[in-house]
């Protein structure tokens, strides 16, 4: 029996409550089958587009009197992991229930400890929320104060900072779960990111990369691999050209040297391959892979593994 830690990507999630819970429902499905398979499997993921509509949503309505305060942005994250882990926990409670698999799932609301030196916060870099056109997101940085750039040839969206993780404060509880074999979603949307000062944690307004949260959660809860989920089945260096070439497997100095030449997107596959070479390097397995070759990955069969 392994224990994993899977990272889901945006992907395996929804843009509206009603597409997340039908995209849900067959992620459900291959992370059930790493579990039928004899798996110990703790799940994380990702809610770049979900926080940034919660945060503008609540900024809005404020905005417009229809409630008293708009919400902090650690608040949003709060309300992002319980909103997402619930849609997981039901889809993967029923596909248990549908196999005659005796687990509980339990979503963990977790709090991620960054330092508050960390030069990200001077350099607000991840992306979220919807897409917006040149002239929308002017308005927007004007009403609202908030950084906006063009992201990835699709539109504008708000920007925040993204520290590295230094701890995942609720690690004990995870991992209490974990030994009494229940199937745990935490660090979602790469947890809730809190500082601490004068003995106490405080919530800062950031995002935590899931991919670098779930690298730290696997060395924490010392799982055997980390599978970072994403689209497509292998990680390719020169993509989109003639000469793209997908890879079964990377050291993590060619993959270092891959991130130096720059054939990994910022934003995209670049944090999966850093993250992943993190892991590797404690001496775990990290594999980048699809969804629904998540299995497959696991037995050398497709994805891309990335080792010390």
């Amino acid at each position: 029996m392994k224990k994993l830690v899977i990272a889901l990507g945006g992907n395996a999630l929804g843009n509206t409550p009603y597409e997340q819970l039908k995209l849900v429902t067959e992620t459900a499905k291959p992370i059930v089958d790493l579990i039928e398979a004899g798996n110990q499997v703790v799940i994380a993921h990702g809610n770049g587009p979900q926080v940034g509509m919660i945060n503008l949503a609540m900024s809005t309505a404020a905005n417009a009197k229809a409630i008293k305060s708009d919400m902090p942005f650690p608040e949003c994250g709060a309300m992002s992991q319980g909103y997402i882990g619930y849609h997981l926990q039901n889809s993967i409670q029923n596909e248990l229930s549908a196999r005659g698999i005796k687990k509980s799932v339990a979503t963990v609301v977790t709090q991620v400890l960054v330092d508050e030196n960390d030069p990200a916060f001077q350099h607000p870099s991840k992306p979220i929320g919807a897409f917006y056109s040149k002239e929308e997101a002017d308005r927007i940085a004007a009403e609202k104060g908030y950084t906006m750039i063009e992201d990835a040839g699709r539109g504008y969206r708000q920007v925040v900072p993204s520290p590295k993780p230094v701890d995942v404060v609720e690690k004990d509880m995870v991992n209490t779960l974990i030994d009494a074999g229940h199937v745990v979603i935490t660090v979602g949307g790469g947890g809730i990111p809190v500082v601490e000062k004068e003995g106490k944690l405080v919530g800062v307004p950031a995002v935590i990369d899931k991919d670098f949260a779930s690298a730290k959660l696997a060395e924490l809860v010392h799982a055997d691999a980390l599978v970072i989920l994403t689209a497509v089945d292998r990680v390719s260096i020169n993509w989109g050209k003639p000469n793209q070439t997908s890879l079964e497997r990377m050291t993590c100095a060619e993959a270092e040297q891959y991130c130096k030449e720059g054939h990994f997107a910022p934003g995209s596959m670049l944090p999966k391959v850093q993250a992943a070479m993190s892991f590797a390097r404690t001496g775990g397995e990290a594999i980048i892979a699809s969804l629904e070759n998540a299995a497959a990955a696991l037995r050398g069969e497709s994805g891309t593994k990335v080792v010390k």
